[in-house]
């Protein structure tokens, strides 16, 4: 079964321009679950705002395999109204200090509206030259308004979110920019896996969704671990990509295929399991590229709950993630998810087994 590439851009742009930062995912969530329901069997929910979609096999005792998203995306939370109508914010997720002034964002107001502004910032007029990067908490979100009072009757109040303001774009044949790649990649990679999967019989139960809370420190893994209990799983996540000047080392090229993420700062990938990615990688003819990372996924969690769990990560890079637009490559998304299939349909008991004890 093939899916249809309108669809799946269509799924892109959708997804990234969601709004979701961590902690306020559940925009995200209601689309997952509308896109997923013609492929599970039920779904499942952990107490922090994760989810999966449940796709039992007709073998009984079978194992659990899991495959696990995060919806958030890095953003900001509204901190303080000042007299003049402006909004200060603190950040949620690791974001740089020096990209923001001038970007449009957008807060979510408690009627659920969508409200464009503008980060303040100096005009070349009236610098001195003296300044320096400022702080989240000094950059003020100019939405138009000219006072505090005008604020609270558009609906926005102290602790609601702020995301990127920015619209999905095609760059080239194969190239697009837009918010929020990371991690909606992942969100759209579990919805195709399952319409993929739609008239193939498994032998496990397959566990496909989304946690939250992953870019304020991979804190709604543990929940969905704890639920599922996997005996396997693969995390679907987008990394950094740093090959703006060319190749560098092991840190992700666009257009070079699906990562094979043997390293990063929370997780050494199982040579067992990086054998058994790289023998389909091979066998099927999938663009691929080994990947070594300071930063982590919810693979670090995962990977160490209850008795251990083996846990891969099948991810993309993008260029300029964490910022108001990433650059990415669908050739490498399709290489992820071919990637992917291929790992879920070639798993069987006895390989399950070498990838648990071996």
């Amino acid at each position: 079964m093939d899916i249809n590439n309108n669809k799946t851009l269509t799924r892109m742009k959708i997804l990234t321009e969601l709004h979701g930062a961590p902690g306020f995912e559940s925009d995200v969530k209601s689309y997952m679950e509308s896109e997923m329901a013609p492929f599970v069997d039920e779904f499942i929910y952990n107490r922090m705002g994760g989810f999966y979609g449940v796709k039992r096999s007709k073998k009984p005792d079978a194992k659990r395999i899991m495959v696990a998203a995060h919806m958030d995306e890095i953003g900001f939370m509204v901190t303080n109204v000042t007299s003049n109508g402006m909004l200060q914010f603190t950040n949620l997720g690791g974001v740089a200090n020096d990209i923001w002034q001038g970007q449009r964002l957008k807060v979510k107001s408690r009627q659920g509206e969508e409200i464009s502004g503008v980060v303040a910032n100096i005009p070349k007029h009236f610098r001195s030259g003296n300044e320096g990067a400022p702080k989240i908490e000094d950059l003020l979100l100019d939405i138009g308004s000219q006072n505090r009072e005008e604020v609270a009757q558009r609906g926005i109040e102290i602790g609601d979110s702020i995301v990127p303001d920015t619209t999905f774009t095609q760059l080239s044949e194969f190239r697009y920019a837009s918010k929020a790649w990371d991690n909606r990649y992942g969100c759209l990679i579990g919805i195709e896996l399952l319409e993929l999967l739609k008239d193939v019989e498994l032998d496990f139960d397959l566990y496909v969704g989304a946690n939250v809370q992953e870019e304020v420190g991979l804190r709604g893994a543990s929940a969905s671990a704890e639920l599922i209990d996997p005996d396997v799983a693969f995390v679907v996540d987008c990394s950094p990509a740093n090959d703006m000047k060319g190749k560098q080392n092991l840190s992700g090229e666009l257009g070079e295929g699906t990562l094979i993420r043997i390293k990063d700062g929370t997780m050494l990938l199982k040579p067992t399991f990086r054998d058994y990615l790289l023998s389909l990688a091979k066998e099927f003819d999938i663009a691929h590229q080994y990947y070594v990372s300071p930063g982590g996924t919810d693979g670090g969690e995962i990977h160490k709950a209850k008795i251990g769990i083996p846990t891969a990560v099948i991810g993309v890079c993008a260029r300029y993630i964490h910022s108001t637009n990433a650059v990415f490559d669908i050739r490498d998304y399709e290489a992820a998810r071919k990637l992917l299939l291929e790992s879920i349909t070639h798993l069987n008991q006895e390989e399950i087994k070498i990838l648990q004890y071996k």
